[in-house]
């Protein structure tokens, strides 16, 4: 309730009144930028809400098998997982002049000879770690998945990327490391397959005076003795972490690998994993890519979905029919999808 009589009225000199509008007017340009500005993060995606979206149908999401998202910190630079029949590698796009790039293969992701996939920016955006089957140091290369290993490129001065290198070797070890994910304090959250029994788990590697220090596996119930765990982002914060779980029975999606979340306790002890729900879990797809956005306001995953056009298609395989499937995305392949973070299971 206002407490001034209603007669009370406000009498502003001339002076003030103009400088008033003088202010605003000198706002407005700043406002229209910011604006400007939000509407292009994403590659001008309209965010969505709490059911999942395609990401950038058409751009990023075209009918290939697309996964592995990484947005920088600015979010003037996104790189992103490409799979064809005659490429595995990490595409590179970004915003210059208000306008995004067409999309490519990275710099350091050329080499038609090695995969590249999992990219993952430090919290700097200066330095972009991902999984390479380039063979290490001394090796002869080798064909497909023998080598897996965690490498790492630098953003330079001019803002291209430097080659590719070894980030450290206490990191890759037997060549069965992959999926990075940084936590804001530069903490490594990485997978490591055991070569015998191609178990995965999940590890972690605190980073102290310009090095990581030497990997330590996470306990129970994150690697959990009858399950296995992979492809796992962590918070920046590092109080949860997402990862794809086999065998775990749900009823969401039952008798495939799931998205769980892993809160962390105060005392780094880990909660027991939550299925996350049926829309990013979606009945028959196999989870295998999880991530965030910088702000941890988005949840990036991929997930396999045959839409009811495309399933149409698939059923009258005329050549027309069978190129628009190839041309388009939830043709059935893996597509990158995105949600609000507000539809994550709470801390238990």
């Amino acid at each position: 309730m206002n407490s001034q009589p209603r007669s009370h009225r406000v009498i502003r000199s001339p002076l003030k009144w103009t400088c008033c509008v003088a202010l605003l007017l000198g706002l407005i340009p700043s406002l229209v930028l910011s604006a400007d500005k939000e509407a292009q993060v994403y590659l001008g995606q309209k965010p969505p809400g709490i059911l999942p979206e395609l990401f950038a149908p058409g751009v990023v999401c075209t009918g290939f098998y697309e996964r592995d998202i990484a947005i920088s910190p600015d979010g003037s630079e996104i790189f992103y997982g490409l799979l064809t029949s005659r490429f595995i590698t990490i595409m590179h796009t970004r915003l210059d002049n208000g306008k995004w790039s067409e999309p490519e293969a990275a710099s350091f992701a050329q080499d038609e000879r090695f995969f590249f996939l999992e990219p993952c920016f430090s919290s700097d955006g200066k330095t972009l770690y991902f999984l390479s089957t380039h063979p290490p140091q001394g090796q002869e290369p080798k064909p497909r998945w023998f080598y897996q290993n965690i490498w790492a490129s630098d953003k330079k001065s001019d803002g291209t990327w430097g080659e590719l290198y070894n980030p450290d070797t206490l990191l890759n070890h037997q060549n069965n490391q992959f999926y990075p994910s940084l936590t804001k304090a530069g903490t490594l959250f990485f997978t490591r397959s055991d070569a015998e029994t191609d178990q995965s788990t999940i590890w972690r590697a605190r980073h102290q005076n310009g090095r990581f220090e030497t990997p330590q596996m996470l306990p129970a119930p994150v690697n959990q003795e009858g399950t296995t765990i992979f492809n796992a982002c962590v918070a920046a914060d590092e109080s949860f972490l997402i990862g794809c779980v086999g065998g775990r029975e749900t009823d969401i999606n039952p008798g495939c690998i799931n998205y769980y979340i892993f809160y962390r306790n105060p005392d780094d002890t880990w909660c027991d994993g939550i299925p996350l729900g049926p829309e990013i879990n979606i009945k028959g797809s196999n989870a295998i890519s999880a991530s965030l956005s910088p702000d941890g306001k988005y949840f990036f995953f991929a997930a396999q979905k045959l839409s009811a056009e495309m399933a149409e298609k698939s059923r009258h395989k005329t050549l027309k029919n069978i190129t628009e499937m190839s041309n388009n995305p939830q043709n059935g392949s893996y597509d990158i999808y995105w949600v609000d973070a507000k539809i994550l299971p709470a801390r238990p």
